[in-house]
């Protein structure tokens, strides 16, 4: 893949990261994108309701504040 094309996925998906990504964001990323995905798919959604033994509205409402930080506060800056 040509930087061009790589440059151009980036800037069009941010998941996708960049050069100067670090693990953080990275990994809040993926936390927040699992549990979209999660959210939006009720099937997904009832299967940790009947495992959590919550309603299927609690497990969509926990997962939404979970995003809010997924990972906990960010890491100190030098």
């Amino acid at each position: 893949m040509s930087g061009a094309q790589l440059e151009h996925l980036q800037s069009r998906f941010v998941g996708t990261g960049h050069a100067d990504t670090i693990k953080y964001e990275w990994l809040q990323t993926q936390h927040r994108d699992t549990s979209a995905t999660c959210v939006g798919h009720g099937s997904l959604a009832a299967y940790f309701a009947v495992a959590q033994n919550e309603s299927i509205g609690r497990v969509k409402y926990n997962l939404l504040e979970k995003m809010v930080r997924p990972c906990g506060p960010p890491p100190q800056q030098d």
